[in-house]
């Protein structure tokens, strides 16, 4: 599909469905079929998948604390541009200073894990989320992904949109 602004894909409640055209998408999307998929957390405007919701456990046993998984292109893309511009850095760095963001990136933590445990327990990462939250930045791909899944509730997430959107909109379609 070419670059196009299209009306925005409606942000579910919950996660939606996996169809096998969005698995087919997320194989091309990453070039590697994706594990432990059990919905669509946030959808691109075309409605191709953005961000997947993935199982605590995947299928062989292994924890896997990232609930919230990013897979547009794009969007990856960006995060990865932000990462290598030390944007984590200077997150992290803000946390220390600004106890308003801090205890809302705290909040998002225990957001996370409240959205994870309801697809089940997983004692090995108990109390772990993803992307170095409650505490430091290490990851913006995975805070995108959550303030896609989630909108308002990860604030880092949200400033990293904001920063991605030179490269990358979330009301543009670029698959």
């Amino acid at each position: 599909m070419t670059e196009q602004t299209v009306t925005a894909y409606p942000v579910p409640d919950k996660p939606s469905e996996v169809g096998a055209a969005d698995l087919v998408t997320m194989r091309e999307q990453l070039g590697r079929p994706m594990r432990g998929v059990v919905g669509i957390a946030a959808r691109c405007v075309c409605g191709r998948p953005l961000v997947v919701r993935t199982a605590p456990r995947l299928s062989d046993g292994t924890p896997f604390p990232t609930t919230y998984y990013l897979t547009h292109p794009g969007a990856t893309s960006a995060a990865s541009t932000l990462e290598a511009q030390h944007v984590m850095k200077e997150m992290s760095e803000r946390l220390l200073t600004d106890e308003e963001l801090a205890t809302a990136y705290r909040a998002a933590h225990e957001s996370y894990l409240a959205d994870r445990l309801e697809l089940g327990e997983v004692s090995e990462i108990d109390g772990i989320s993803a992307g170095g939250m409650p505490t430091r930045v290490k990851c913006l791909h995975v805070l995108m992904a959550h303030a896609l899944a989630r909108p308002g509730v990860n604030p880092l997430g949200e400033v990293a949109l904001r920063l991605a959107a030179p490269m990358w909109r979330r009301d543009k379609c670029t698959c």
